[in-house]
């Protein structure tokens, strides 16, 4: 069954452009080394940029596991976690109701 979450997180001003880059090259990771990773979207919101949603969407639970025990992962929390501001990234799990697609 597939898994739908989305991440949420804050970093300081000065550091967006260090995460953008960081998040640049990791989706690049995901889409070149998790084909079970059937989506991965990251969003900066447009009237605050220090603010990202990361979207995913993975095969079932085990590319889900893989793609948390990845070096990739470890290589970007590396980045962005000295970063965050008010509070570490909120990870929330969804069903699908329904979708165009």
């Amino acid at each position: 069954m597939p898994i739908y979450q989305t991440a949420h997180y804050q970093v300081r001003a000065a550091a967006v452009d260090k995460v953008v880059a960081a998040v640049r090259t990791f989706v690049q990771y995901v889409t070149d080394n998790e084909p079970r990773t059937r989506m991965y979207a990251a969003w900066q919101q447009q009237d605050e940029p220090t603010k990202f949603v990361h979207l995913f969407i993975f095969e079932d639970e085990a590319a889900h596991e893989a793609h948390g025990r990845s070096q990739a992962v470890r290589e970007f929390e590396a980045v962005y976690r000295p970063e965050l501001v008010g509070g570490p990234v909120v990870f929330t799990d969804y069903g699908l109701v329904a979708a165009n697609s």
